[in-house]
């Protein structure tokens, strides 16, 4: 289906996997149904038996694999020490995705429900990301898949028609919510909305290390010049 200008599109991303018995099914999914989408990783479940050939399988598959932290408990903008979660919850799981990494380096921040607030990075995430040129992905919908495994469908397809381009994120995990993934793309298509793999410019406030737009209302107050409470950052270290 050609992109014209009007058309409605869908990205599709699936948060804190791999699940040895779950991710399986979802490649098997979206192998059927023709979609590539994006597996945006934890470390600890990287590093379960069988989670890396998961991971392997997925990109092999031309799926995308991006950065979701380490241990996906940490809100950067909140940590008590914020170098030290810089540490262990980005620059600790980098070298376990270098075989990974295409020509981006995607990296989605862990946000405690999807909420996009001022916990969410720090001055000193954001300059490990500018300095390692990485693109960070974000998000129009959150439908709750992990904790409403049965009703999500609708809520994400009510979302997805809202917005000229949504990003949506689900979750490769063992809810039995991916039993209805098959259903869901396929009223997608019903809706005549295009899913397609790349994010659009709304979702992606820092590209290769450079912001794109403002990353404001992800920082901590305090960090913000207090005659320019909307600063984009772009000269932060």
């Amino acid at each position: 289906m050609g992109k014209s200008g009007d058309q409605r599109r869908v990205t599709l991303t699936f948060d804190n996997g791999p699940t040895v018995g779950v991710t399986e099914s979802v490649l098997d999914v979206l192998a059927a149904k023709g979609v590539q989408a994006t597996f945006f990783v934890v470390g600890t479940q990287l590093r379960r038996p069988g989670g890396r050939e998961l991971a392997r399988r997925a990109k092999a598959a031309g799926h995308l694999i991006g950065h979701h932290s380490t241990t996906h408990t940490v809100l950067l903008g909140a940590a008590a020490d914020p170098a030290a979660a810089v540490e262990a919850e980005i620059a600790a799981l980098a070298p376990d995705l270098a075989e990974f990494d295409g020509d981006e380096k995607l990296y989605r921040p862990y946000a405690a429900g999807g909420v996009l607030d001022r916990k969410v990075l720090s001055a000193a995430a954001l300059s490990y990301l500018r300095e390692h040129r990485y693109t960070c992905v974000l998000w129009t919908s959150v439908p709750h898949d992990w904790d409403e495994p049965d009703v999500w469908v609708e809520r994400a397809l009510a979302e997805a028609a809202t917005a000229p381009w949504a990003v949506v994120v689900l979750h490769d995990l063992a809810t039995g919510a991916m039993s209805h993934l098959g259903r869901f793309i396929d009223e997608l298509r019903a809706r005549d909305l295009e899913i397609v793999q790349d994010f659009p410019d709304t979702c992606v406030p820092l590209r290769q290390g450079r912001v794109q737009r403002s990353l404001s209302h992800l920082l901590p107050l305090s960090l913000l010049p207090p005659d320019k409470p909307h600063a984009t950052l772009e000269t932060a270290p």
